[in-house]
């Protein structure tokens, strides 16, 4: 492995959707995730939605920055999380932003297939 540094904000892939930006940084042979979404983003109607699906079949593990986010799971279980929260979510959940503040949360896995 090479001594790389990298920034988000030059990202290797940046996809941009409604209320929301997912950059990734490949870095140390993995990808890292940047996901920044605006009050009121919802998964199922700003990812979700284009891809037709109404859950995200995606497995994340990663860390809140900043904000706050609802997960919804398929089988009904609901957990908020915030600031300093680590997370790892099984595919088959929504995701929304809650209150008033910009959600922002690194993502460890996951980042490479979310959003396609």
């Amino acid at each position: 492995m090479d001594l790389t540094v990298k920034t988000f904000e030059q990202p290797d892939e940046q996809r941009q959707m409604l209320l929301g930006a997912f950059q990734l940084v490949n870095i140390g042979g993995m990808s890292v995730g940047k996901a920044s979404y605006e009050p009121g983003w919802k998964w199922s109607e700003h990812v979700g939605k284009a891809l037709g699906q109404a859950s995200c079949q995606v497995e994340h593990v990663g860390v809140v920055v900043s904000g706050r986010n609802r997960i919804t799971m398929d089988d009904g279980r609901v957990i908020d999380v915030g600031p300093g929260d680590l997370f790892a979510v099984p595919l088959g959940h929504d995701s929304e932003v809650i209150g008033d503040e910009p959600y922002v949360s690194l993502h460890l896995l996951g980042g490479e297939r979310y959003g396609r």
